[in-house]
């Protein structure tokens, strides 16, 4: 195992508080997808948080390719597969700036 400088070290920190963040941002789109297929209340706390943490980038996948086809929506799909991606490619970059140090 390389030994990491201070920084490399602070590099890799934040590397996981990005992953971190976004693990925890994709559980928060899968709520969202299944409180959909039920009827929710619109005035619960927790449906208003999911709808808000979630909507204005679905909107924007939505708007740019419409992803709905039978009445399913594969908008929040795409945003999991976007952000695994991200999520692997930060790590990486990361990882490897870190080890530069």
């Amino acid at each position: 195992m390389y030994s990491l400088s201070f920084l490399g070290e602070m590099v890799m920190i934040f590397a996981q508080v990005i992953s971190l963040i976004i693990t925890v941002y994709i559980y928060i789109v899968v709520a969202r997808a299944i409180i959909s297929w039920v009827n929710p209340d619109p005035y619960n706390p927790i449906v208003r948080f999911l709808h808000n943490a979630t909507d204005p980038v679905l909107y924007r996948i939505r708007r740019v390719l419409p992803l709905q086809f039978g009445g399913f929506d594969f908008s929040p799909i795409l945003l999991l597969v976007g952000l695994y991606f991200v999520q692997r490619v930060v790590w990486l970059v990361l990882q490897r700036l870190a080890m530069s140090l």
